[in-house]
């Protein structure tokens, strides 16, 4: 799987959500009502170009998205990027996928986010919002310190991951 970036331009935007009408549709659920909250928050930023969504795709396949911001916080020496408003697919939310196949899902799409500090969006510091404090689970390993870990520190706060980066110069 690979992260991309999303955009109502491309039509990527317009794409996720028409894959996943059709999931939500075959397990007899509402997809006018699936992650409302989500949509509707977002969707006014992606008409306008502003909604910095980054997607986790196997293919053309949309497995999950979240919004990435890179901002300057006072505690912090350097940019921190923020991902939030993480959104899975229907296959996982209704119960298709298989939890481990969640968990997977989770590590690669946090893994998307710190490739992203390191390339793309260059940032020191990573703030990543999990969906619920139980899924802090499954990014739990990487609190243990390993020679070729990226972090200089990582810690989970309840549904908030937080880790500040190796060999990273104040941008």
């Amino acid at each position: 799987m690979r992260l991309l970036p999303i955009s109502d331009a491309d039509k990527s935007w317009i794409s996720l959500k028409s894959q996943w009408r059709k999931i939500a549709e075959a397990a007899e659920e509402d997809f006018s009502t699936y992650a409302i909250g989500t949509f509707a928050a977002l969707e006014p930023q992606m008409q306008g170009g502003k909604g910095g969504l980054y997607g986790l795709y196997e293919g053309s396949v949309p497995h999950a998205f979240c919004q990435v911001n890179k901002l300057l916080m006072s505690k912090f020496e350097g940019p921190l990027l923020r991902a939030r408003f993480m959104t899975v697919s229907p296959l996982y939310d209704f119960g298709t996928e298989d939890l481990g196949k969640y968990g997977q899902l989770l590590i690669e799409l946090f893994s998307g986010i710190v490739w992203l500090a390191h390339n793309t969006m260059t940032a020191n510091h990573v703030f990543f919002h999990l969906r619920s404090p139980a899924d802090a689970q499954f990014l739990a390993p990487l609190r243990m310190a390993a020679p070729n870990s990226p972090f200089e520190r990582f810690a989970i706060k309840g549904a908030w991951v937080e880790c500040d980066l190796k060999n990273r110069e104040p941008s």
